[in-house]
């Protein structure tokens, strides 16, 4: 479903990025764990055309992305939830939902989403701004679910969030994945919420992949040892 071959990227003259490969099938969900610093967030943005491909491809279900602009990508199949979350603060949250679907849709929220973002429904006329960090965080990810993609980055979900709503992102992300068919990846510091949620592990150490892992057989200590500062 989702292919990254040989990768490279970075800002003007300097590589963050190097030679990342990696093949994810469908209904997957991948973690992407590293320290602050080391490129989670440059291959994410890469993988959407944020910042430009120096070498290497990316494809979703057959299809090369690495040339396209960002919004060419979306209409793949790729969707993206920055660091951060990035809501419109001033926008309501029906009109957030709304900057992600199609014209075909005509505004209209399709039922799924607010079936799995109920609380969502119930604040559509507030204001992004006005929510808590993990409505933020759920409006965030309902606004990429908008787009129907196929493959779903996620990148720090869980930055800023208290404990108790990490649980919920972590049951709400596999409510997602068996609903949507979705292949998920998401790039974390916490271990926990990975450990709850992931099918296989990468640890990114200065643009690299240097351990992978299926869940079953990950060991916790190494990632722990490459996520301690």
């Amino acid at each position: 479903m989702f292919s990254i071959k040989n990768l490279n990227s970075g800002y003007a003259q300097s590589k963050v990025i190097s030679d990342i490969s990696l093949d994810i099938n469908k209904q997957e969900i991948v973690a992407i764990m590293g320290r602050n610093g080391m490129g989670k967030t440059t291959l994410f943005k890469t993988l959407m055309g944020v910042i430009p491909t120096m070498s290497g491809e990316v494809v979703v279900d057959g299809v090369s992305l690495s040339t396209m602009e960002t919004f060419s990508r979306v209409k793949n199949g790729i969707a993206y939830v920055p660091q951060g979350r990035m809501i419109f603060s001033n926008m309501t949250v029906l009109e957030n939902i709304q900057t992600g679907l199609s014209s075909e849709y005509d505004g209209k929220v399709p039922d799924d989403i607010y079936a799995l973002f109920p609380v969502l429904y119930d604040m559509q006329k507030r204001k992004g701004g006005n929510l808590s960090g993990g409505q933020q965080q759920q409006l965030a990810i309902a606004r990429a679910l908008a787009t129907n993609p196929k493959v779903l980055l996620l990148d720090e979900p869980t930055e800023g969030i208290q404990p108790s709503i990490i649980k919920d992102i972590a049951k709400t992300l596999k409510e997602i994945r068996k609903l949507k068919e979705l292949t998920i990846v998401v790039s974390e510091q916490v271990l926990s919420f990975t450990m709850e949620i992931a099918d296989r592990f990468c640890v990114i150490e200065k643009g690299k992949f240097v351990y992978q892992n299926v869940a079953s057989n990950v060991d916790e200590k190494i990632i722990s040892s490459y996520l301690s500062v």
